[in-house]
């Protein structure tokens, strides 16, 4: 007995290391890929998508299997490690942010399938990537088997490097009542990537439009919303790791936000470059301007506070989802709630750097202008409007049931 414990001890200490040595890996690569996408990012602005080179780099780094299932690959880290690299690449170029965290978070969903699913993905190729749309604008017929599924979806970001596509859609129960919300997975050969992405900001991120006509999707090949919000999700059959046992909606709602934190660290870090090196005929400009220090003071704070809360959340999330029962849902509700607040947060930063920042900030080519446009355009997405979540968490706190599924 003793022997078979110190046995599970050591196993238990070497996964750590592990571990460990897997997430400074990470995060090596990631700050060694700053300087080449920053000078990737004019041109790929005006491609409007991010070069192939940066995705191959980022596949050859590993980032994409962060979050990914042994079994397939992957390395099953924690979302510590995903978010950490997202902080570090957006600071080379937040497009290229947003790609990654949007693809890369997929990877946990598609674990949560049924393991036919996982199978077709990567059975031949466990790099195989998949964009998303999640909007419910499927239009869903139940057939034998599975649906008949159309549509037209927009914001696929990275769209263009992917294999398959996760998109939304609703089930109506022909007694009425309803809806169900599924996510279908659909291959590249069953959909149309239509060229649309012409947009203030994030240019380079190729958030096509997908258009789908007609095609059979079996019932494997879909995701219930009610699956993921109640872990009751298929792929627990195969993956055991208790990272799945993450409601999968507080991952991707932090994929959309995580990068506006790496580019306004990267805005200050900038300002503060320009109040020390640059002369101006405008004392407000200077290092030893009180204005200025104190600009500086706040949105450093504001960004501390920002990212002390996600990895908080994180840690309450790795520790609760698998040693003590689940995470509560009034922590779930408040988690989402949290995390829809970070461009918001982010934002009051961005504006009063750019406010401060000098005349030079509104010419084009100006980078603190282009993280301006970037966080700006973040602020679109849906996961990042916390009107809807700020209501939730209160009316819960008052003793009124949660309404939301995607938490």
């Amino acid at each position: 007995m003793k022997l078979e414990l110190n046995q599970n001890i050591i196993l238990f200490l070497t996964v750590e290391r592990t571990n460990i040595d897997l997430h400074n890996d990470m995060i090596k690569k990631a700050e060694d890929l700053i300087p080449v996408l920053k000078k990737r990012s004019e041109s790929a602005n005006v491609d409007r998508r991010i070069p192939k080179e940066t995705i191959q780099d980022m596949k050859d780094a590993g980032f994409f299997k962060i979050l990914q299932p042994k079994q397939y690959g992957g390395f099953e880290l924690d979302p510590h490690t995903f978010s950490e690299v997202q902080l570090r690449i957006s600071q080379g170029c937040m497009s290229t942010a947003w790609v990654l965290g949007v693809i890369g978070i997929h990877p946990f969903q598609l674990a949560l399938y049924d393991d036919k699913a996982q199978k077709e993905v990567w059975g031949e190729d466990d790099n195989t990537l998949v964009s998303s749309s999640y909007a419910p604008m499927g239009q869903v017929t139940p057939v034998d088997g599975g649906f008949k599924f159309s549509g037209h979806w927009q914001w696929s970001s990275g769209s263009e490097h992917c294999a398959w596509a996760l998109l939304g859609g609703l089930i109506f129960p022909p007694e009425g009542g309803a809806p169900e919300y599924r996510t279908f997975l659909i291959p590249k050969s069953d959909y149309e990537i239509k060229d649309t992405w012409y947009s203030m900001g994030l240019k380079a991120t190729g958030s096509q439009d997908i258009h789908v006509n007609d095609v059979f999707v079996p019932e494997y090949r879909t995701h219930k919303q009610s699956d993921g919000f109640n872990l009751t999700n298929p792929g627990y059959e195969v993956n055991k790791n208790d990272l799945y046992k993450i409601p999968w909606g507080q991952l991707f709602v932090r994929a959309v936000s995580t990068p506006a934190i790496g580019a306004t660290k990267k805005m200050l870090e900038l300002f503060i470059d320009g109040a020390n090196n640059k002369a101006s005929s405008d004392p407000s400009k200077l290092a030893g301007d009180t204005h200025t220090q104190t600009i500086v003071a706040e949105a450093a704070a504001k960004l501390d506070a920002i990212e002390t809360v996600m990895f908080r959340n994180y840690d309450v999330m790795v520790d609760k989802a698998g040693n003590q029962g689940g995470i509560p849902m009034i922590d779930r509700v408040k988690f989402r709630y949290d995390a829809s607040l970070v461009i918001e947060k982010c934002l009051e930063v961005v504006d009063t750097l750019f406010s401060n920042a000098g005349g030079g900030a509104v010419f084009a080519g100006s980078d603190i202008q282009k993280i301006f446009l970037d966080v700006h355009t973040s602020r679109a997405h849906v996961a990042n409007n916390p009107v809807s979540f700020s209501r939730n968490y209160g009316a819960m706190q008052l003793g009124v049931e949660n309404t939301d599924y995607f938490v």
